[in-house]
């Protein structure tokens, strides 16, 4: 560890809560140098939903860097990236009914929002953007102009403009609709808010703390986006590619973003990768007003087409993580009724869900004892009182069974003061009945 303390800047942050010297991974494992193993409930913060090093992903690479692919070509037409657009374009976007143009960015999440924002002030000649409370975008200076959170916007120095902030759904309470205050804030010309290029929104806010709108919500949203000839942004970095359940997030509210960003997991590989998705009727760049050296990773391109060819090819693959889903809300909610004594919740859907612990302390002692069993789990929220669970969706149903029990033990072990615990249930075998051929094929 003494090389990390003394060369590395004190920026760092994971490293600090799983102190350890990792080595390799495979699948929803990781093993540190001295073979230690851990259950993998992290997954590169939602960057490795197939895992790690997915056998029918490395195949494709390896025989890819054997034969000289290209490795790097700027923007430059290569195979490898005709690959890549013609399996989305066949498997993802048209079986949805979708039509999209798609811009290669700079490889990390917060430079596609960067994109997306500055190509929907070009489009309207606009400059305010509507984002949302708790919203996170990434921390290049116009993303993080859009995120709320204080730690991050406090480390940028300089004033953060350009957006203005409204409540996102449950903000102000269940009963409150705050699409409806958003409409009345665009139609008061006195509101002191000013007609925005865009409004950009997660439909799961996972750094926020697992904050999952309703379709309500996003349907009344999208309406009041028309209303007032207002664009639509999605960020899918980190609630896309499969994680909520569908492969975007935004599918199952039956809503038509305008502009979609994606990156983490659409390589599939861990390999940086970042997208913005555009109608063909909004995409008015002129060549290169937008770029960068590593726009179009060429290795990504090869992973994510095997990605999608391996999963995505038809619906089986979104029933299991849906399943799969269920199972983990069962549990959760289960733990919250034993240990919570009212005051734990849950949140989220699908493969992305959460534990609110009302402070960090508690969530943080949670995730702290989960790792000393062999379990990466983070936190997440305004004051990192979330513990997030975001494992590989392609996790075995015996695993994602070991880890939430070793969860549900630390909470144990962290309310123990709260009275004895109850006797475990087996959810697979009660709920699931689970076959060799299809493990997660019965819904709660």
């Amino acid at each position: 560890m003494k090389i990390f303390e003394e060369i590395e800047s004190e920026v760092q942050s994971y490293a600090r809560t799983f102190p350890r010297v990792f080595h390799r991974a495979k699948g929803e494992f990781l093993y540190d140098e001295e073979g230690h193993e851990y259950l993998d409930f992290l997954a590169g913060a939602g960057t490795l939903n197939y895992g790690h090093n997915n056998p029918a992903f490395k195949r494709k690479l390896i025989a890819y860097i054997e034969e000289d692919g290209i490795s790097h070509g700027l923007d430059l037409h290569t195979r490898a990236k005709a690959e890549f657009l013609d399996t989305f374009n066949e498997k993802i976007l048209k079986p949805r009914g979708l039509e999209f143009v798609m811009q290669f960015t700079g490889p990390t999440g917060t430079n596609a929002v960067e994109a997306a924002l500055k190509l929907a002030r070009n489009i309207t000649g606009r400059e305010n953007i509507i984002s949302f409370t708790n919203g996170f975008h990434g921390v290049s200076l116009g993303s993080l102009a859009t995120t709320g959170n204080s730690h991050h916007r406090g480390a940028a120095g300089v004033s953060l403009n350009g957006s203005s902030r409204m409540p996102y759904d449950g903000y102000l309470g269940d009963e409150v609709d705050t699409t409806a205050y958003l409409d009345k804030v665009l139609s008061d010309s006195s509101s002191g808010v000013d007609l925005p290029a865009a409004v950009v929104v997660e439909t799961v806010q996972g750094e926020g703390g697992i904050n999952a709108a309703s379709f309500e919500w996003l349907r009344n949203l999208e309406a009041v986006c028309r209303k007032h000839d207002v664009l639509l942004i999605v960020d899918d970095i980190q609630a896309g590619c499969g994680r909520t359940g569908a492969y975007f997030s935004f599918e199952e509210a039956g809503i038509s973003p305008d502009i979609v960003t994606m990156s983490k997991s659409l390589s599939g590989y861990g390999l940086p990768f970042a997208v913005v998705l555009i109608k063909p009727g909004l995409d008015q760049w002129k060549p290169g007003e937008h770029n960068g050296t590593f726009r179009g990773n060429n290795m990504a391109f090869v992973t994510a087409t095997a990605a999608i060819n391996e999963y995505w090819s038809d619906d089986s693959f979104a029933q299991q993580v849906q399943a799969k889903g269920r199972y983990i809300s069962k549990r959760l909610e289960a733990i919250v009724e034993k240990y919570g004594e009212g005051n734990f919740t849950t949140r989220g859907r699908g493969m992305f869900q959460g534990i609110n612990c009302v402070n960090g302390e508690i969530a943080g002692k949670i995730t702290r004892k989960a790792f000393q069993k062999g379990l990466m789990i983070e936190t997440s929220g305004a004051d990192n009182h979330v513990v997030k669970f975001l494992c590989p969706l392609t996790i075995s149903d015996e695993n994602l069974k070991r880890g939430i029990d070793i969860v549900e033990q630390a909470v144990a072990e962290t309310c123990a003061a709260q009275g004895s615990i109850p006797e475990e249930v087996d959810y697979f075998e009660e709920d699931y009945s689970v076959s060799d051929d299809d493990k997660f094929s019965k819904a709660v």
